[in-house]
């Protein structure tokens, strides 16, 4: 499982976290879809081998958002100051 976190312009209100939770929510592999709105963020965790991070940018972007940068965590138990 990985997880993404995208910023994401131009959501303003409910109606556009219950769009954007509700299309990416849609494709297969994708696990779970959060929205930050107050932050401007969506967190992702999805099946990297069954849906792209490309895929969940453009489901977005076909949305009506921008989605501007991205980070990326593999799920894994090790410690980030250790690496």
């Amino acid at each position: 499982m990985k997880q993404v976190t995208l910023h994401v312009q131009g959501m303003s209100c409910g109606s556009c976290v219950n769009k954007i939770e509700g299309n990416v929510g849609k494709l297969n592999g994708v696990e779970s879809v959060k929205v930050q709105l107050s932050e401007g963020k969506v967190d992702v965790a999805f099946n990297e081998s069954t849906v792209a991070v490309g895929e969940i940018k453009g489901v977005i972007k076909d949305s009506g958002y921008e989605v501007t940068e991205e980070s990326t965590k593999e799920d894994d138990t090790t410690c980030s100051c250790c690496n």
